[in-house]
C-alpha cells in the first residue's frame, strides 16, 4: 500500500472535473452540472473564505505581538512593501514587452470584435459603472477606504480585507506598546485561535479534490463557444506566456539567488497552494493554504508568514497587473489605437497602484482594468472583448499572485534571519492522505 499525496489528489480532481465537464457538454448535461455539481464547488470556496478573516486577525496579531519590538515591525513592513512594489513593476513591464511583440489585438477581425462587443456589452457596462463610482469619489478615496469606520462591518466582507489588516496591525502595535503582563492574556487567546484556524484548514483540505472537481466541471460547461476562444488565442497566449515567465523563471530565480533554495524545493513546497489558486481564482480563498505551505514546507517562520502573506493577498497582485497591461494594449490594438511610450509608462504606474486596491476575489481585476483603460485613453467598452476568456485567465493569474506572495515571504524571512528548515519533510507529513493499492 502507498499513500496518495495531496497535490496528486488535487490534480486528479482537476483533470476529472475537466473531463466530466466535456462529457456533460457533449451529452447536454449542462443544467445537471450547474444544479447538482457546481454547488459543491461553491461550498468549498465559501468554506475557505469563511476562515480568511479570522485567519488574518489571529495570525497577524500573533505575528506582530511575537516581534515584541516596534522597530522590527517597521523593518519587516518596509521590506515587504518594497519587494511587493518591485515585483509588481516587473510584472507590468513584462506584460507590456510581450504584448508589443506578439500584438494579439491585430489578429481580431472586425466581425469577431462586433460579436464579442454584442455578447458581453452588459457585463462590460456593469464593470465600467462600478469603476466610475470609485473614481468619482476623489483621488485619495483609496487611502480613505483603508481606514474602516466600523471594524465589525468591514470584517463581514472579504473585499474589505485591507481595512481589516489596517485595524489588526494597529491593534498588534498597541499590544507591543503596553506591558507584556497586560497583553499576555490577549496574546494567548489569539495564539490559541490561530492554532484552531490552522486545524480547520487541515479539515477543509480533505475536501479539496472534490471541490476542484466541481469547480472545473462547472467552468467547462459554462465556457463560451470554441470560435471565440480561437479568436482570442493570441491574447490568451500573451497573458499565459507572461505569467509562465513570472511563475517558472522570475520567482524561483529570486528564491534561488537570495535564499539559496532550489527550484524543486520551492515548487514542491508551494504546489498545493498553486493548484488551489488555479481552481478558486481567489488569493483570499487560497490564503489559509498558502500560509500553511510557506510555514511548514518552505521554512518561513510564523511571525514573518503571518505578517507578509495577508498583506500580499491584498496588495500584491502581480498576475493581475501583468494581465491588465496586456489587456489594455490588446484592446488598444483591436481598436487600431497606437499607444505612445508615455502612455505605456502610464499603464505601468496605474496598474501598479490599481493592484493595491484590487480585491483578492475572482474577477476583481476587471474593475481595476477600467481605471487603467481610462488613464491610457482606451475605450472602456473594449472590456467586452476579453470577457469571453477572462475566467480561465483569472485562474492562471491567481497562481502568479500566490506564487509571488510566497516568494516575497521567503525573501523577507531571509533578510531578517527567519528562514529555516521546513517543519514537514515531505508531502504527507501534514495533510491527511488517502491510500491506494501498490
Amino acid at each position: 500500500m502507498k499513500k496518495l499525496a495531496l497535490h496528486w489528489q488535487i490534480l486528479i480532481g482537476m483533470f476529472a472535473g475537466v473531463l466530466f465537464g466535456i462529457l456533460a457538454a457533449q451529452f447536454n448535461w449542462n443544467q445537471f452540472v450547474l444544479d447538482w455539481i457546481k454547488p459543491f464547488g461553491t461550498i468549498f470556496i465559501n468554506s475557505l473564505k469563511l476562515i480568511a478573516i479570522p485567519l488574518i486577525v489571529a495570525s497577524l496579531i500573533k505575528g506582530i505581538s511575537d516581534l515584541k519590538d516596534i522597530s522590527k515591525l517597521s523593518q519587516m513592513g518596509g521590506r515587504t512593501i518594497g519587494l511587493y512594489i518591485i515585483t509588481t513593476i516587473v510584472a507590468v513591464s513584462l506584460g507590456l514587452v510581450i504584448v508589443n511583440i506578439i500584438q494579439p489585438g491585430k489578429l481580431i477581425s472586425e466581425e469577431t470584435r462586433t460579436e464579442l462587443m454584442n455578447a458581453y456589452v452588459t457585463d462590460a457596462n456593469a464593470k465600467i459603472a462600478d469603476a466610475k463610482s470609485k473614481q468619482e469619489q476623489g483621488p485619495l478615496q483609496a487611502l480613505v477606504d483603508i481606514v474602516p469606520e466600523n471594524i465589525a462591518a468591514a470584517a463581514t466582507d472579504n473585499r474589505n480585507m485591507l481595512q481589516v489588516i489596517f485595524f489588526v496591525i494597529v491593534f498588534g502595535i498597541g499590544m507591543i506598546l503596553i506591558p507584556e503582563e497586560k497583553s499576555k492574556p490577549v496574546k494567548d487567546f489569539f495564539d490559541g485561535l490561530n492554532e484552531v484556524i490552522l486545524k480547520l484548514i487541515d479539515l477543509i483540505m480533505l475536501a479539496a479534490p472534490y471541490g476542484v472537481f466541481a469547480l472545473l466541471a462547472a467552468l467547462v460547461v459554462e465556457s463560451p463557444s470554441l470560435d471565440l476562444f480561437i479568436a482570442l488565442l493570441g491574447y490568451a497566449a500573451s497573458v499565459v506566456l507572461g505569467l509562465g515567465i513570472l511563475i517558472g523563471v522570475f520567482y524561483p530565480a529570486m528564491v534561488r539567488i537570495f535564499t539559496g533554495k532550489s527550484y524543486p524545493f520551492f515548487f514542491k513546497g508551494i504546489s498545493p497552494a498553486q493548484l488551489l489558486a488555479f481552481s478558486t481564482s481567489s488569493s483570499a480563498a487560497t490564503l489559509p493554504v498558502t500560509m500553511e505551505r510557506v510555514e511548514e514546507h518552505l521554512g518561513v517562520e510564523e511571525e514573518v508568514a503571518s505578517f507578509v502573506l495577508p498583506i500580499g493577498a491584498t496588495i500584491n497582485m502581480d498576475g493581475t497587473s501583468l494581465y491588465q497591461a496586456v489587456a489594455a494594449v490588446f484592446i488598444a490594438q483591436a481598436f487600431g489605437l497606437d499607444l505612445t511610450l508615455g502612455g505605456q509608462l502610464g499603464i505601468i504606474v496605474t496598474a501598479t497602484l490599481a493592484s493595491i486596491g484590487s480585491a483578492a476575489v475572482p474577477g476583481a481585476g476587471m474593475v481595476m482594468l477600467v481605471i487603467v483603460l481610462g488613464q491610457a485613453g482606451i475605450p472602456e467598452a473594449g472590456l467586452a472583448l476579453i470577457f469571453a476568456i477572462d475566467r480561465p485567465l483569472d485562474m492562471c493569474r491567481t497562481v502568479a499572485n500566490v506564487t509571488g506572495d510566497a516568494t516575497v515571504s521567503m525573501l523577507v524571512a531571509k533578510s531578517v534571519g527567519k528562514l529555516g528548515e521546513p517543519k514537514a519533510k515531505d508531502w504527507d507529513d501534514h495533510y491527511p492522505t488517502i491510500e491506494t493499492k501498490a
